[in-house]
């Protein structure tokens, strides 16, 4: 094995490449910032709603973001731990924004699922989770909100493994209940409790005390008994971490804790440096698995304009899958087939970045200017690799945009242009609408809300959104779309999606699509993706 290759292998052992997935509300974007808190990745943390004295998260950069208190597009923090380099990628919580996540799914090697103590599993959650069992993602469990009043710890264990077929492996536990919080016990380490005072606003982390299981039998009393008693009866079941059973998806180490208030996150952040595997091969397009020591290769999974509105530049987020990464190196976009220069490549943390010289499996990188670039393309050297394709949801709302100041045509079409090349949304267009009333489709009505914002604030063009009242799509070819445009017993229409080409044929609802093909039963209809899949 070269030295070139050695290195890369070595590397990759140090790197844990996660994202944090949950329903909207849980505290995804407050344990985010925990967990670099405690990795000394930050000096203060803030809070999602930015409330009196307290900064916006480092991960929800946006102003939309800040202003509605919600993650609206995924975030990359890259901050080291116990000699572990960690790459954490927040996700946008909010249904309507799928497709953002399932992309950041595609570029990492684990997952954390924040769970509310008092909503248990939730719509988001369930649909996160199956993305994560469809990718053969390993999952982390935190129970959030500990300090809440909330359910029965036993109880979201049992809904865990029912809803999941997962088995619940707690590896800490609680000390009283839901709101009522004493302390939490390490099962590995069960004769000490830790009790944690909670710093002011939770803007560091939380004072923790190792007490000896004596001294908090005397001192928490009936809570400790329940809590003995519970972890007595869990291991008994046979609810024990286990490795393997991670790693393959059978089995979730579960944490408690409280982000905002800093608890228990130092015990989850080590877990992430204990459990989380490394970056290890990755399935190609054309089968067979290109190994981490192999020659470098990237996957673009993210493509974001705007992040510095001093500089108004375009940077692709690209997880590294195989080799080692240097700054300056040409390589070949495998789409293409043509070279691609990285001059640029920056490490990011939030909107933050700096300079970034070299990389390893499993860090990610941004790549500025890269107008080239689209989500799911694959960047290699020397031995060709193409990983496979980022797949399409299917939309369900659509929407005619134009620009409100007909003068500002320009800036409007450059920036739908660049919303569609990001995933923003869907851009559809047609012969008999033309450019300059494009269709916009998307997965939830949210999309749009980013696409009104950004088109007034990033490029100066206010637009007008003309709701369609289409609900379903199916990809066809040409000639059902020819079929489908000239059709006067079916309510549809067809539009290409500029992206890859592919013609969609809209329909308001399943009945009118059961009726075109019934009418037309040479015209090719294929479903695509569902958003809830």
């Amino acid at each position: 094995m070269s030295a070139g290759r050695e290195c890369a292998a070595g590397e990759a052992a140090r790197r844990r490449t996660f994202a944090v997935i949950s329903h909207p509300d849980a505290g995804k974007s407050t344990l985010t910032e925990a967990l670099a808190l405690h990795a000394r990745a930050i000096n203060e943390a803030g809070a999602v709603h930015g409330k009196a004295g307290r900064r916006g998260v480092a991960s929800d950069w946006m102003e939309m973001e800040k202003a509605r208190g919600i993650s609206v597009t995924s975030a990359v923090l890259q901050f080291a731990h116990r000699g572990c380099i960690l790459n954490l990628l927040d996700t946008p919580g909010h249904a309507d924004f799928s497709e953002d996540t399932y992309r950041v799914l595609a570029a990492v090697d684990c997952a954390i699922m924040l769970v509310d103590a008092a909503k248990g599993l939730e719509e988001q959650t369930r649909k996160l989770f199956d993305v994560c069992r469809h990718r053969g993602v390993p999952v982390i469990t935190f129970v959030n909100k500990w300090d809440r009043p909330g359910r029965d710890a036993l109880e979201l264990m049992d809904e865990i493994q029912r809803e999941f077929s997962l088995r619940p492996t707690p590896v800490t536990w609680p000390v009283g209940p839901a709101g009522y919080l004493r302390g939490l016990v390490d099962v590995r380490d069960p004769g000490h409790m830790l009790r944690f005072t909670r710093a002011l606003r939770g803007a560091h982390e939380a004072a923790e005390e190792r007490i000896r299981a004596d001294r908090a039998a005397a001192e928490e009393g009936g809570d400790w008994d329940v809590a003995t008693e519970e972890i007595e009866l869990l291991e008994a079941d046979g609810a024990v971490h286990d490795q393997k059973g991670f790693l393959t998806g059978t089995t979730t180490p579960v944490f408690f804790g409280a982000a905002l208030s800093n608890i228990g996150v130092r015990l989850l952040l080590d877990a992430v440096v204990d459990l989380a595997p490394p970056p290890g091969a990755r399935e190609l397009a054309g089968g067979g698995t290109r190994p981490v020591d192999a020659p470098f290769a990237g996957l673009v999974f993210k493509v974001q304009a705007n992040m510095d509105p001093a500089h108004r530049d375009r940077i692709a987020f690209m997880r590294v899958c195989s080799g080692v990464f240097e700054r300056g190196m040409t390589v070949t976009r495998a789409a293409s087939g043509k070279p691609f220069a990285t001059k640029y490549a920056h490490s990011v943390f939030g909107q933050d970045r700096s300079m970034a010289d070299i990389a390893y499996p499993g860090d990610i990188i941004g790549l500025v200017n890269a107008a080239a670039l689209r989500v799911g393309d694959t960047l290699y050297a020397e031995r060709p690799a193409a990983f496979p394709p980022m797949p399409t949801f299917s939309p369900e709302h659509f929407a005619v945009a134009r620009p409100a100041d007909i003068g500002r045509t320009k800036q409007f079409r450059r920036g739908i242009a660049q919303l569609g090349e990001e995933g923003v949304v869907q851009v559809l267009v047609s012969d008999v609408r033309g450019e300059q009333a494009p269709v916009l489709a998307a997965v939830g009505p949210m999309q749009f809300e980013v696409v009104a914002h950004r088109m007034a604030g990033e490029f100066a063009c206010p637009v007008l959104l003309e709701p369609l009242a289409y609900r379903l799509a199916r990809a066809t070819d040409a000639a059902g779309g020819e079929a489908l445009n000239r059709s006067r017993l079916v309510r549809g229409e067809a539009l290409t999606r500029l992206n890859d080409k592919t013609v969609l044929a809209l329909f308001p609802d399943v009945w009118q699509a059961n009726s075109f093909e019934r009418a037309h039963p040479d015209a090719r209809l294929a479903p695509l993706i569902a958003a809830h899949t």
